[in-house]
């Protein structure tokens, strides 16, 4: 997220299109259903699965569901982009490399700016693309009232 001074907190939305949000829904329809469905089968057939189903339901039960509800955020703030966004220019300003433990890619610094909103700073971190470096401009979509953008990087 970003502050452009006035308060707003600008946030970056990824694109899901209908492939990606059904795999993302299947997989958090999976993280739901599997300690149930030990528990049920435990219950049914008599298998020692009693314990792992009241484990794999308690833990990925909730992590299932949050899946869920991220996953309609997002489709929801990319129909909010696709109905009403603006377009604007979003142009690289910083590329620095980051690493987290078993984790690594870049931290993307963005100018974003176009009509109709003031011009934000904000900092994209991503998997490392080729096509990245400093000074190109990619395209954006930003939802001023809402403070989402969106950049498209081909």
């Amino acid at each position: 997220m970003a502050d452009d001074g006035d308060g707003l907190q600008w946030t970056r939305v990824s694109r899901v299109g209908p492939w990606d949000a059904a795999s993302l829904y299947g997989d958090a329809l999976v993280m739901c259903l599997c300690g149930p469905v030990m528990l049920g089968s435990a219950v049914l057939t008599g298998a020692d699965l009693m314990v792992m189903g009241i484990v794999f339901t308690v833990v990925f039960l909730p992590v299932g569901l949050a899946l869920w509800g991220h996953t309609a955020a997002e489709r929801e703030h990319n129909r909010r982009l696709d109905a009403v966004g603006i377009p604007a220019t979003a142009e690289i300003t910083d590329l620095t490399h980051w690493e987290d433990a078993d984790d690594a890619g870049v931290a993307v610094g963005l100018r974003v700016s176009g009509p109709g909103f003031p011009t934000f700073e904000a900092t994209w971190r991503r998997s490392p693309h080729d096509a990245l470096r400093v000074g190109l401009r990619l395209t954006a979509v930003v939802e001023p009232s809402g403070g989402l953008f969106r950049v498209e990087v081909r």
